[in-house]
């Protein structure tokens, strides 16, 4: 089953349950594969929205609502912050599980020597292989310091 397929299940169930925050957070999901979709046919690609896409539309998703979750509680607004969390919690869900710090690194350093990356020139092509294997399982944004490290000593 794909993922766009167990989103869908998800929701029917929550429709049953008559759960409404996760239906919410659902619709807000399929919204958003639907919108990937829309503009992949505005700029001419064929065949819709693929797992990888996905993982990259709920990964970003998480993204946004940790840095919401952050602003919330800097402004002393604790109800939103937990609402963010909910969000957060449902949208996990559909996610692979998040690499630890040792397993990011020892990535890294496989995508490197795979590569035989050797300079900083090589950080993208050692940015796109970690990102073809393994999307939705590590921040990008953590993940990019560290390969400019690894490939500037």
């Amino acid at each position: 089953m794909d993922m766009k397929d167990r989103i869908s299940t998800a929701l029917k169930q929550a429709m049953r349950d008559k759960a409404a925050d996760r239906l919410s957070t659902l619709r807000l999901i399929n919204a958003a594969i639907k919108d990937r979709e829309i503009a992949a046919r505005g700029d001419g690609e064929e065949g819709g929205v693929g797992d990888a896409e996905v993982l990259a539309i709920l990964g970003k998703m998480a993204k946004q609502r940790q840095e919401s979750v952050r602003a919330y509680e800097e402004g002393g607004r604790l109800d939103l912050a937990e609402s963010e969390r909910a969000e957060i919690a449902v949208i996990e869900e559909f996610l692979p599980r998040q690499l630890t710090d040792a397993e990011v690194a020892k990535a890294i350093d496989t995508a490197i020597a795979d590569l035989g990356a050797e300079s900083i020139r090589d950080m993208g092509k050692v940015m796109g292989a970690l990102k073809a294997k393994y999307t939705g399982q590590m921040d990008f944004g953590r993940v990019g310091p560290m390969v400019k490290d690894r490939l500037s000593t």
